[in-house]
């Protein structure tokens, strides 16, 4: 082609940020019945479905292991954190039970940054910065469960906390008419209706069909969105990034974790993009520690947002036990010194033995992200 060509060609034209904006709110819309139709075919199936869940995990610790070896798997707590909260709003799953699932989402995220971390492997400073960084988060989310899950156990303080606002937060809904129904649940119910008219009354089959459905439309949805908010902040997250926490920020770094997960509704794109300005030696490992806490945070939205397309309270219930878990982490561990250099220094250390021995990195990823959650949920009854 020659020079005069290839200069006739039009320039490429970009997706105008307000249709962006969009198609984001018709993806939210879409997650949200995706979030009503899987709570439509796990009530549909019944009590059978229930007792399979609960016979095959019944213990705190096996509930653990199956959100952080469901959430690597799907490699989205945002996925199955929703799925928790359209289980708990269906009935199918007691509030006490999904209370550890949602802490093994938890630490179940953290493995797509240390998964990005693996692209340094062959630069060994660079990897050596990358890996800390990438589990400097695993740490912390792990020193998080230790610490509160058996508090939790023993006191029942997250269910409790959430159950409270529970019922201010339901008390306070908009409502529409004298039959006094919440008009956000009325326009995700409606294509759930049509769906219902459409399947009609098999039983496993209706079962079936929504719960493809309803995970269709999540991952659908969520990939999409995020996608489209990515687009939309184009390089701002990394600019954001140096210009506030260049110095180490703080609170102020923490501000700034969740604000970037709250918008592209990841934690995983967030902490993904630190491990390789940390890598490069733009950011610092504890500069960027605090973005990584604030991330942790960010992401309790997308349940709390799921939570509006489910009927029982239970469901918003669990999505505030998200929120409060990741909260209640953050106050008791980062604003003491001591405590809050401990992921840190695990973090460095760990790298330092995959720098050593990379072996360390097949065992650490492997071992700890599926195969003991796996034996966890198979063995601990």
């Amino acid at each position: 082609m020659s020079v005069e060509a290839s200069q006739r060609r039009p320039a490429r034209v970009g997706v105008p940020p307000a249709v962006r904006g969009l198609f984001v709110l018709v993806c939210l819309y879409l997650f949200l019945v995706g979030i009503s139709c899987l709570e439509t075919g796990i009530a549909a199936a019944g009590a059978g479905l229930q007792q399979g869940l609960l016979d095959s995990v019944s213990h705190p610790i096996s509930g653990l292991c199956a959100g952080l070896l469901v959430t690597v798997l799907v490699q989205s707590s945002s996925v199955s954190t929703s799925t928790i909260v359209g289980m708990v709003g269906a009935g199918t799953l007691p509030v006490a039970l999904a209370v550890p699932m949602v802490m093994g989402a938890n630490i179940g995220t953290t493995i797509t940054s240390t998964l990005a971390a693996l692209g340094s492997l062959r630069r060994t400073n660079e990897f050596r910065r990358a890996f800390a960084a990438a589990t400097v988060h695993d740490f912390f989310n792990i020193l998080g469960v230790v610490i509160l899950l058996p508090v939790e156990l023993a006191t029942g303080v997250l269910r409790r906390s959430a159950t409270f606002l529970t019922g201010y937060l339901r008390g306070t809904e908009v409502t529409t008419g004298p039959s006094g129904s919440n008009i956000l649940r009325d326009a995700v119910g409606f294509p759930v209706s049509v769906l219902e008219s459409v399947v009609g009354e098999h039983g496993a089959f209706v079962s079936v069909a929504f719960l493809l459905v309803g995970l269709a439309c999540i991952f659908f949805a969520l990939a999409f969105i995020t996608k489209n908010m990515r687009q939309l902040m184009a390089g701002g997250v990394e600019r954001v990034i140096n210009r506030l926490i260049g110095d180490g920020g703080g609170l102020l770094g923490i501000a700034v974790g969740l604000g970037i997960t709250v918008a592209v509704q990841s934690s995983s794109i967030t902490t993904s993009i630190l491990v390789p300005l940390v890598a490069a030696g733009v950011l610092t490992l504890r500069s960027a520690y605090p973005v990584t806490l604030g991330a942790n945070v960010g992401t309790t939205v997308t349940a709390l947002i799921a939570s509006l397309a489910v009927a029982r309270p239970e469901g918003l219930t669990i999505a505030l036990v998200h929120l409060l878990f990741n909260a209640y982490a953050l106050l008791l561990i980062y604003p003491l010194p001591q405590v809050r250099v401990v992921p840190v220094r695990l973090a460095e250390g760990l790298a330092e033995l995959a720098v050593w021995r990379r072996r360390i990195v097949v065992i650490y990823v492997v071992g700890g992200f599926l195969v003991a959650p796996l034996l966890g949920v198979l063995l601990i009854r």
